[in-house]
C-alpha cells in the first residue's frame, strides 16, 4: 500500500502524466507491493516451520536421549530420585515384614518393580514421537516463549491419558516378565497372614504411574538442558531457534 501511495505521490507532482500513465502506474505499484508481501509472507513461513521443527527436535532428543537412560539397567533402581519404592500404602506391609524377616522378599519385590520400568520403557519412543508429530505451530510458539520445562508440560498434558492406556499393558507384561507379580503376591500373601486388615493395591498402576513420572522428569531435564547450554543444541535449527531465544 505504501508503494502505491508513493507512486500516486510521485503522478500528482508529474503534470504530464496522463490517465493511462496513472492506471499503469497504480497496477505496477500493487504488483510490487503484492511481491513484498509475498516474500515477508515466505520469510515468516519460513521462521515459524524453523520454530516448529525445533521445538520437535528438542522434544524428540530429550525424550530419546531420556528413555535410553531410563530402560537400561538400573536406570530406575541406580536412580536415587526415580527409584520405585514400595506404594504409600504399602508401607506398613514393608515395616511388617522387615520386623519378621522377611528383608530378602521385600528388597526382591522393590528391584523387580524397578525392572519392569526399566523393560516397559523401551517400547515407549515411538509414542512419544507420535505426540510430537502433532505440535502446531500456535502450540510451538508458547512452547518457545514458555517456562524450561513448557515443552514437557506440554507433552505430558497432551498424552498421559493415552499413554498411560498404552504404556499399562506393556508394564503388566514386563511385572509379568521380572517376577514382580510373583513377588508382590509373595510379600502380600505374608503380610495378610499378620493382619485382619488386608490390601492388595494395584501394583500394575502404580508402576506405570512412577514409570511415567520418571520419563517425564527426564525428559524435562533434557529439555532445560536444550534451552540453557549451547553445546547442548546438537543441529542447526536448535542453534537458531534456541539461540534466537536466549535472552527470554
Amino acid at each position: 500500500m505504501r508503494i502505491i501511495l508513493l507512486f500516486t505521490f510521485i503522478y500528482l507532482g508529474t503534470p504530464s502524466t496522463n490517465a493511462q500513465g496513472l492506471k499503469n502506474l497504480i497496477k505496477k505499484a500493487t504488483s510490487i507491493d503484492s511481491n513484498i508481501q509475498q516474500v515477508s509472507k515466505g520469510t515468516n513461513l519460513l521462521q515459524q516451520n524453523d520454530i516448529a521443527t525445533g521445538l520437535k527436535e528438542a522434544l524428540q532428543i530429550g525424550t530419546e536421549k531420556s528413555i535410553k537412560n531410563l530402560s537400561s539397567i538400573d536406570g530406575f533402581f541406580g536412580n536415587a530420585a526415580l527409584k520405585i519404592l514400595m506404594p504409600p500404602e504399602a508401607e506398613k506391609i514393608e515395616t511388617s515384614l522387615r520386623k519378621i524377616g522377611l528383608n530378602k522378599q521385600v528388597d526382591e519385590a522393590i528391584l523387580s518393580m524397578n525392572r519392569a520400568a526399566e523393560d516397559a520403557c523401551k517400547s515407549a519412543v515411538p509414542v512419544f514421537v507420535a505426540a510430537i508429530k502433532h505440535i502446531s505451530f500456535d502450540d510451538a510458539i508458547g512452547i518457545l516463549k514458555g517456562n524450561d520445562d513448557a515443552a514437557t508440560s506440554y507433552l505430558k498434558n497432551k498424552t498421559s491419558i493415552e499413554l498411560t492406556n498404552q504404556f499399562k499393558p506393556t508394564i503388566e507384561a514386563s511385572l509379568q516378565k521380572v517376577g514382580a507379580t510373583k513377588n508382590w503376591n509373595t510379600i502380600i500373601t505374608q503380610y495378610n497372614r499378620f493382619t485382619l486388615k488386608k490390601i492388595n493395591p494395584d501394583l500394575t498402576a502404580y508402576v506405570t504411574e512412577r514409570a511415567l513420572m520418571g520419563i517425564f522428569s527426564q525428559i524435562a531435564i533434557e529439555e532445560k538442558n536444550i534451552r540453557k547450554d549451547p553445546l547442548a543444541r546438537s543441529t542447526d535449527v536448535l542453534k537458531k531457534v534456541f539461540g534466537n531465544n536466549a535472552s527470554k
